[in-house]
């Protein structure tokens, strides 16, 4: 188990992806989108595959980007600052890209970046009571990065609404 990912194969088949940041509500920052980007990479690579199960240890599913690494970033140049986005969107594409089915275990919270991290899955399991939220519009931010599989994932009509209201819904 890594500090923040945790990744087990039960069986040559099935592979679990587990966020293991839990004491931040599996936000994520620099380190984890290397890892999930690392881990995907990887996992699309074995023949035996033939599902990810992608889930999160402790309360919430992920609650989107770590604001301490966020507020970090305010200090970044331009191209830090567009590099870093850049990473973020080639691990959003890595796990899209992923050659087997990609099943998401929501529980909790699954807020702005775990929006996008659900978007991607094939199937998405949800326990009763997990909430979604495209919480970004609260930080005077809009989800850039993640908003093509969120409209794919929720059409177009409901990702507007959510986007611009920051709603919670089920």
């Amino acid at each position: 188990m890594s500090d923040v990912l945790d990744v087990t194969r039960p069986s040559a088949h099935v592979a679990h992806v587990w966020l293991n940041r839990p004491d931040v509500r599996n936000a994520f920052n620099d380190d984890v989108i290397a890892a999930l980007t690392d881990a995907f990479t990887t996992l699309s690579k074995d023949d035996d595959l033939r599902v990810v199960v992608l889930g999160a240890h402790g309360k919430a599913f992920c609650a989107g980007a770590d604001l301490n690494w966020m507020k970090a970033m305010a200090g970044y140049s331009w191209d830090e600052n567009r590099a870093d986005a850049q990473k973020l969107a080639d691990m959003l594409w890595t796990l899209d890209q992923c050659p087997v089915p990609v099943v998401g275990r929501v529980q909790g919270d699954c807020y702005a970046g775990g929006m996008g991290l659900a978007a991607i899955c094939d199937v998405l399991v949800a326990v009763e009571g997990a909430t979604f939220c495209l919480s970004e519009a609260r930080l005077g931010l809009l989800p850039a990065t993640i908003s093509p599989y969120v409209a794919r994932a929720m059409g177009v009509q409901a990702s507007r609404r959510y986007m611009v209201t920051a709603e919670r819904f089920s």
